[in-house]
């Protein structure tokens, strides 16, 4: 089977095309072809196919489509995987790939100057079109995809002219091109072609009408002159220096240059050992050795000890055969204060050319003509190490299309045009790891691989710190590389360790720190002091008191310099930038140097600032609780406009921040501002770390502020945190331990005589002893504190949430009326906040009581108003439960076999999660469906999977449940022993726990009337 989306959207089997009917089936395979051999996700697909507004039942339209495909197409074609669909076919069999294969192949043949299986390459990428891309399939996915794929298409075509052109198939081509500049006036690319054609077919003056046609559209409509490439193009056809056609069996043959009369060599000597780079030196040489109109220049910039240096001069070395008339090199001394301007380097470079020191001129100007007149028709290659800036190397750029430049720079140099700018990273580890191997010897390594990864991770896996430490330890062969390592670990003397000789990472790093103006700098010691591993401007704005405006330039010139890496930009569109390691201990050593005194108030507002914008996006979030800090303050945060754009939406907003939130708390921690660091973990557990199950970082920060108000003791901190790990044991389903840490918190606020949190600690026990099955222990309390809640002063939130909790126990024993009237109260509570969440979350629970009853029209209005009020919400973890809710109901109908991908696809989300509890939730409500539908042994298996969730969790009346549906499962196989013995374990935990299914009749039959509630 082979997939065609380069025109109408089909699926073709042998010589039969196979018809794909409806527009959103075959968005579908369009969709699936696109990513072949990948898994789309069921969301993916979903936006895809219906945008941002897709309706309840999106999830369902997706799978019938699938069936439907999957008859079309034959089994095996589209793949079910856990996350998503797979078109499980090879990319080979799908155009799109095919094409992008055989433009990818073409490409390599023009750089390698075969030109003529370049053309034959193309000519075949684009005869795959049969019209526009993805025919009969709309929607924006399909508008976005048929653009990419056009613009792809039209660059494949200009790169086919290209190499026809340069194959001399000019005069074959001027009707093609016309009709591509009618069609895309704008595009430069076609205009220069169209004057090549028209210029190889003799007709010059036609030719250079076409530049000046189109040099007056660009002026009028964009209001820009001709590209350079545009403007050489006819400056060559002016001059009669268009280059001859190449012979279509091989590359132009090179005409020997003239024997320059001095031809420099000052190179200095390759690195012996040099180590990796295999990319960018295959980059580079093949930029440096290619023959251009115009003067081939290179940048490579990149942080102290990068190794840029290095790789200039080895990549010079490798093309210098290249450059048969000279190579200059100079180092420019960067932001030293020792160095070097343009006048005194074209004064070198001059003699180094054969120009009598009494022949060279005293300007500037007159020094850089006669430079470049020198060089016009030579091949020299030119090296300039370590500028400052762009001003630093401007005036030496020649003229001539001969020569290339190399250039190095501590700084990103944008604004030299027409240049190939390598950034250059740390190694990789396995880049580092070789270069100890090669500094220390192989069988070192091998003997202590665990050492080596230390080591060059310790060095951040920078070039240069490698090579000190290999150099120190190649030194000392006695030293095993674990004590090198320990060494290195200790952070106040890390830049000490790294030093040898006249290699020093403290001293690399000085230089360009000492660049900086006195707010970079500061910037810099800053940021070391506070230690966070990754950021963005407005996280820094209140360390330097600054607005996000000003922050945001000193960063970017900061990450210029490489001092700061930029390492993405977030979904909030803000650039993320994070220090290197051994840029860190630098900046710290500075801190503790210059500061006056240590800068703790302004971590303090970085933390302030935190805890007021993770309050604002949890306010925008579908669901979130209560903090228990009394009185925290509002912080000054960033202006309302980027607030707005930063947390609209809030939880990839929060995703992207959450790590640095949680070194944030740890830093907060160990500089002993235990209120700061209290209030974030508090701040923090009330927001997407319960929506989205975030355990591990929940108990990261509230152990690192813990330890830190205990060391203080400051007991109502203690107390907050001691609420915010019960919630999380309980979010866990460790209600053992859960109810621990809220006894604790509840013997400290006693002791403080804080009503209003010994209130608000015992509804939170409450939820625990719910869960546990304590059912009367569990009214009891929420009967006592009720009352306590609404006299308090606590918050309407706070007081609603103790009516659910009583309204759900009640349910649990059976006490419906009571338990509704709670729950309405609650409802009422959430509509006159305009709380959703609150609303969608009461109606799925009354929906449940209704079902208890046996109402299950009502139950069906109640759980389907709330999947509504859920999906709107887009909280995909109670959306979970909400659909579990309303399977219940279905099953109870007849029709639960609607719900099962629903219901399979839940138990992947709480899987996720980590959500036990979800889980055996999902098992057990498959394990209902599949025994209404007599499919025993499928009902048996989800059954059992759940029975030991429940016990795992300690769940009694989760297990009680289950028990009784395998009794009745028993039953209905025939089992009669095994099904009493079941129902019995079943009634004893009902009855201990004083469940309402301790009263309810013993079902004994598995159909849909018959089912237990």
């Amino acid at each position: 089977m082979h997939f065609r989306l380069l025109g109408p959207v089909c699926a073709v089997s042998g010589d039969t095309t196979v018809e794909l009917s409806g527009r959103k089936p075959r968005a579908l395979v369009a969709l699936l072809a696109v990513n072949a051999g990948h898994v789309v996700p069921i969301d993916v697909l979903i936006d895809a196919l219906w945008g941002e507004e897709p309706p309840d039942s999106a999830r369902a339209g997706v799978h019938s489509y699938v069936s439907t495909l999957r008859r079309t197409l034959g089994e095996g074609v589209i793949m079910r995987r856990s996350a998503g669909y797979e078109l499980a076919v090879p990319p080979e069999r799908v155009d799109v790939h095919v094409f992008t294969r055989k433009v990818a192949q073409a490409r390599q043949a023009l750089a390698a100057e075969r030109f003529a299986a370049a053309a034959q390459d193309l000519t075949e990428a684009l005869e795959l079109w049969r019209g526009p891309a993805l025919g009969g399939v709309d929607g924006d996915w399909a508008e976005r995809e048929r653009s990419r794929l056009g613009q792809l298409r039209l660059a494949a075509l200009e790169d086919r002219i290209e190499a026809d052109l340069r194959l001399g198939r000019g005069p074959r081509l001027i009707a093609e091109l016309t009709a591509l500049v009618d069609d895309n006036p704008l595009r430069e690319r076609p205009r220069w072609q169209l004057m090549l054609a028209l210029y190889q077919a003799g007709r010059q003056a036609e030719a250079l009408e076409k530049y000046e046609s189109g040099r007056r559209l660009l002026v009028d409509e964009l209001g820009v002159e001709p590209s350079p490439e545009f403007q050489a193009m006819h400056g060559r056809i002016l001059r009669g220096e268009v280059p001859e056609p190449v012979p279509d069996d091989g590359p132009r043959a090179e005409t020997p240059a003239p024997e320059p009369k001095a031809a420099p060599q000052q190179l200095p000597p390759d690195v012996a050992d040099f180590t990796g780079r295999e990319a960018e030196i295959a980059l580079l040489s093949r930029r440096l050795r290619q023959s251009t109109q115009a003067t081939t220049v290179c940048v490579i910039a990149g942080t102290a000890g990068a190794g840029k240096s290095s790789l200039a001069v080895h990549t010079a070395h490798l093309v210098r055969e290249h450059f048969p008339d000279g190579q200059l090199y100079v180092n420019l001394r960067g932001v030293h204060s020792a160095s070097l301007e343009p006048i005194e380097v074209l004064a070198r470079f001059l003699r180094a050319l054969g120009v009598p020191a009494a022949s060279i001129p005293d300007g500037l100007e007159e020094r850089a003509d006669l430079y470049r007149t020198l060089l016009a028709d030579r091949r020299v290659l030119i090296v300039l190490d370590d500028a400052a800036d762009e001003r630093h190397v401007r005036d030496l750029l020649p003229g001539g299309s001969g020569c290339a430049v190399l250039v190095t720079s501590r700084r990103r140099l944008p604004a030299l045009a027409g240049a190939l700018h390598v950034d250059l990273a740390v190694f990789a580890e396995t880049e580092a790891t070789e270069l100890l191997e090669t500094l220390i010897g192989a069988e070192r390594v091998a003997r202590e691989p665990d050492g080596a990864a230390d080591i060059v991770r310790l060095c951040g896996w920078l070039p240069l710190a490698v090579r000190i430490t290999g150099a120190r330890l190649s030194a000392r062969p006695q030293w095993p590389l674990h004590l090198m390592a320990t060494r290195l670990r200790e952070r106040h003397q890390l830049l000490d360790e790294l030093s040898v000789g006249d290699l020093e990472v403290r001293g690399s790093l000085l230089l360009s720190y000492e660049g900086l103006s006195e707010a970079e700098r500061r910037t810099l010691r800053l940021l070391g002091w506070l230690g966070t591993m990754e950021f963005a401007s407005w996280f820094v704005a209140p360390l330097l008191d600054a607005t996000v405006g000003a922050t945001d330039r000193l960063l970017e010139r900061l990450a210029d310099t490489y001092l700061l890496d930029t390492v993405t930009v977030d979904a909030a569109g803000s650039p993320r930038y994070q220090l290197h390691d051994l840029t860190r201990a630098f900046a710290i050593e500075r801190a503790e140097a210059e500061e006056p005194v240590p800068p703790t108030e302004a971590v303090e507002r970085v933390v302030h600032c935190a805890v007021t914008m993770i309050d604002e996006a949890t306010a925008r979030m579908p669901r979130g609780s209560s903090t228990h800090v009394s009185g925290r303050p509002r912080f000054s945060s960033p202006d309302p406009a980027t607030l707005a754009r930063l947390v609209a939406d809030p939880v990839g907003w929060f995703d992207a921040e959450r790590s640095v939130f949680v070194a944030l708390v740890e830093r907060a921690s160990e500089l002993g501002l235990v209120t700061a660091s209290t209030s974030l973990a508090a701040a923090l557990s009330a927001s997407a770390f319960t929506a989205r199950n975030q355990f591990d970082q929940w108990w990261q920060t509230h152990s690192a502020a813990l330890q830190a108000a205990d060391l203080a003791g400051d007991d109502a901190s203690k107390a907050s945190l001691y609420v915010g790990l019960g919630r999380l044991r309980l979010e866990q389903d460790r209600f053992d331990e859960a109810a621990d840490y809220y006894g604790r918190a509840l013997a400290v606020y006693e002791r403080l005589g804080d009503a209003n949190n010994v209130a608000v600690c015992k509804l939170e026990l409450a939820s625990v002893l719910r869960e546990r099955g304590d059912l009367v222990e569990a009214k009891q309390t929420l009967l006592a504190v009720a009352p306590e809640l609404a006299s308090g002063g606590h918050s309407p939130q706070v007081q609603a949430r103790a009516w659910h909790g009583l309204g759900m126990v009640l349910t649990e024993l059976g006490e419906f009326d009571a338990s509704l009237v709670q729950l309405n109260r609650a409802l009422s509570e959430y509509e006159r906040l305009a709380d959703r969440f609150g609303q969608a979350l009461m109606l799925r629970s009354i929906g449940i009581t209704h079902r208890a009853m046996g109402d299950l029209v009502a139950a069906e209005k109640f759980c389907g108003e709330a999947l509504r009020g859920m999906v709107e919400l887009g909280d995909s973890h109670m959306l979970v439960y909400t659909v579990q809710s309303l399977a219940k109901v279905r099953i109870r109908q007849g029709r639960g076999d609607e719900e099962r991908e629903a219901l399979l696809d839940g138990l992947e989300t709480c899987s996720q999660l980590q959500d036990g509890f979800g889980q055996a939730l999902m098992l057990r409500t498959l394990g209902e469906l599949d025994l209404a539908a007599r499919r025993f042994d499928d009902a048996e298996q989800h059954l059992q999977r759940s029975l030991q969730w429940w016990t795992a969790l300690a769940a009694p009346l989760g297990r009680a449940r289950t028990l009784r549906d395998l009794a009745t499962l028993f039953a209905a196989t025939g089992r009669a022993a095994e099904s009493e013995t079941t129902w019995q374990e079943a009634l004893r935990l009902f009855e201990r726990h004083h469940a309402r299914e301790a009263r309810e009749q013993r079902p004994w039959v598995a159909d849909s009337a018959g089912l237990p509630g």
